[in-house]
């Protein structure tokens, strides 16, 4: 019995000696994440599904009103039915409801203004694995990677939070970088703290030790 114990225990070593080599294998194999004059660049919102929106025809109250964008990303007025919203700038999309309006108005002037956020959902930021609060956030202007942490509540203890990825589009091609979530959240060390950008996943994996 004693012997059986024994090699139990051997082979448990071995399968965590094994692990902890392909992870450390994997995280060499991705750079740490730094900023760049890139992820700095402007941005402007684009309106996303769950989205509402304020749309204020001039001279016209009767059709001004505040429509949802539905789960398809369109919406529908009484003069508008069906016009796509969803990937679209406030500006964008008031000069496509201009356009439909100009059947049944002469020259409109439309203004549009979001006054509930969520976006598309290729802008938003996507929290898996060992966070407190695994969940998608709307990207916020300038938003790093300390204010996503404190958006879903921090990571667990049993987050590996120095092992911790970022899959971003870079170029048209999906890219993995490293992350310090220990030193930034335990050390408060801010050089960890990255700016963050649409679509970015954070991945938080679970400690093996």
């Amino acid at each position: 019995m004693k012997k059986f114990l024994n090699t139990k225990d051997s082979l448990k070593k071995i399968i965590l000696l094994c692990l902890s080599l392909v992870l450390l294998g994997g995280c060499a194999s991705h750079p740490f994440l730094v900023d760049d004059e890139e992820s700095m660049a402007a941005w402007d919102y684009l309106i996303g599904p769950g989205d509402n929106i304020e749309i204020i025809v001039w001279r016209n109250p009767e059709i001004s009103m505040s429509v949802p964008v539905r789960p398809d990303g369109k919406i529908t007025t009484p003069l508008v039915e069906d016009l796509l919203a969803s990937g679209k700038t406030a500006t964008q999309l008031a000069r496509d409801i201009e356009e439909t309006l100009s059947k049944y108005i002469q020259e409109p002037v439309v203004t549009v203004i979001v006054t509930n956020f969520v976006g598309p959902y290729s802008e938003q930021i996507r929290v898996i694995g060992e966070a407190a609060e695994p969940r998608a956030l709307p990207y916020r202007e300038n938003m790093s990677l300390m204010d996503v942490l404190i958006a879903v509540g921090g990571i667990t203890d049993f987050a590996a939070g120095n092992r911790a990825s970022i899959i971003r589009n870079v170029d048209g091609e999906q890219k993995q970088f490293r992350v310090r979530l220990n030193d930034l959240i335990r050390d408060g060390d801010i050089s960890a703290n990255v700016q963050m950008k649409q679509g970015d996943i954070l991945i938080i994996p679970e400690s093996f030790f």
